[in-house]
């Protein structure tokens, strides 16, 4: 029967001989060239998935993500600019005091 300790030492050997040529094959232009013709297909898919949902929202006169970000980010802006304001308020208070 094979101890832990051989078993463990066949396991590391495998798993470092395993990983060098994944890690040799992963990066050889047979894989990376297909691979970046994939990702650039794939992003340019997504570009006009969301060019088209947005024109189909804005049709039906729905906010599009665009205008979402625009609310959310002039939202934040207005939020700060009242908490800036409190917090004058109550230095201008804690001076009349």
């Amino acid at each position: 029967m094979i101890s832990w300790d051989q078993w463990k030492k066949g396991f590391d050997k495998w798993e470092s001989n395993t990983a060098e040529r994944l890690e040799r094959w992963l990066r050889s232009p047979a894989v990376l060239t297909p691979g970046g013709a994939l990702l650039s297909a794939a992003l340019r898919l997504k570009a006009t998935r969301d060019a088209s949902i947005e024109f189909v929202l804005s049709s039906m006169r729905l906010p599009t993500r665009t205008e979402q970000e625009r609310t959310l980010y002039e939202l934040q802006r207005l939020r700060s600019q009242v908490m800036d304001l409190q917090e004058l308020i109550e230095d201008l208070e804690e001076r009349r005091k």
